[in-house]
């Protein structure tokens, strides 16, 4: 068995003796495939420590998070741009638009999201999409550049059925992770009417930690929760869920 997780921030962990504990346990539950989003310009540093040390484990993404776009955002862009040179990454993430705190950056938001959306073209690389709160934001973005060479993960989906018809008829794949395991969430009942074909699994740790961990820091060796409530939505083993979402992975970032 081999589980992905597509979504994990592992590398705000800086101390190196935990870190290595953190992969361990990973490795214990067989999740041996981690991607690493990017926020910031601080991050790309901290990712590339993590993809060294764990080249055949750790992928790196690049991008600025919606929440750290102000309205110096273009110089910030430039800067990461900069960064991409003599760097792997496979895709543009995580990017896209966050609503929750702070709605007088939306254009700021929008404009980032635009461009980044570029790069990705350009690059032909998918793109990893936050969206909190602004999915009818994102979705018109998404509209007006949608095509073949557009494609990628809506990270953290915890939208209703239309939403996440409507994502998948865009070309992206669903985010699974934590919330799935919530008993009020109701992401299990969207999930029954979602082929799994369009899932990925992912835990962006330290967040969203799943229960029985929910309300403690999260951890990428959570995944196996996930994967576990997967196998009760969908009726089939563990296994099944773990090659299905891996393959999956795959797909999208073509490694």
């Amino acid at each position: 068995m081999l589980l992905t997780d597509t979504h994990t921030h592992l590398y705000y962990e800086t101390d190196e003796e935990k870190l290595d504990q953190l992969m361990q346990r990973c490795f214990d539950n067989q999740i041996e495939r981690l991607f690493l989003p990017n926020v910031d310009v601080a991050s790309i540093a901290k990712i590339e420590v993590l993809v060294k040390k764990y080249p055949k484990n750790c992928f790196a993404m690049i991008g600025l998070h919606p929440c750290d776009v102000k309205e110096n955002y273009e110089e910030v862009l430039d800067e990461i741009c900069q960064s991409m040179v003599d760097r792997d990454f496979y895709a543009i993430g995580e990017i896209g638009i966050d609503l929750h705190w702070d709605k007088s950056t939306l254009p700021f938001q929008q404009a980032a999201f635009r461009e980044q959306i570029k790069w990705a073209k350009d690059l032909d690389l998918p793109i990893v999409i936050h969206c909190r709160e602004a999915f009818d934001e994102i979705f018109e973005i998404l509209e007006e550049e949608k095509g073949k060479d557009l494609r990628g993960i809506l990270h953290c989906f915890t939208g209703n059925l239309e939403q996440a018809n409507k994502a998948i008829e865009l070309g992206f794949f669903l985010g699974i992770g934590g919330v799935v395991t919530y008993k009020k969430a109701g992401l299990d009942e969207v999930l029954k009417h979602v082929p799994l074909a369009k899932l990925v699994l992912e835990t962006d740790s330290p967040y969203l930690a799943p229960v029985p961990h929910r309300g403690k820091p999260n951890e990428s060796s959570y995944l196996v929760h996930i994967a576990q409530k997967l196998a009760e939505i969908y009726e089939t083993s563990v296994e099944e869920i773990a090659a299905v979402t891996t393959a999956n992975s795959i797909s999208i970032f073509k490694i």
